[in-house]
């Protein structure tokens, strides 16, 4: 049984080997059975290899999805930023 805390890492060639095994014609159910990897883990590797030739999810998004986890991020540290001010404001009214 896989544990869910530590999944398996694959290199880009492995990955791509396994893309290759399903493109030549070798039953999607046999390569899943024989690496152990679910439906939808495969169907994932062969669409994002298909769609632009990688299978890192970084290299698949649009500019508009870079952009909005780049603000997400930077929303979130300024959210952290406002918390620290509050309490150091909280420490600052005590005295």
């Amino acid at each position: 049984m896989r544990d869910p805390k530590h999944p398996r890492q694959f290199t880009e060639d492995f990955k791509r080997q396994i893309v290759a095994l399903v493109d030549s014609s070798k039953p999607r159910a046999e390569v899943m059975r024989e690496y152990d990897l679910g439906k939808s883990t495969l169907d994932r590797r062969i669409q994002r290899l298909h769609a632009c030739g990688s299978t890192a999810a970084a290299d698949n998004r649009t500019p508009e999805q870079n952009r909005l986890i780049e603000l997400e991020r930077e929303n979130a540290r300024l959210k952290m930023e406002v918390d620290v001010l509050k309490q150091a404001a909280l420490i600052f009214a005590r005295k």
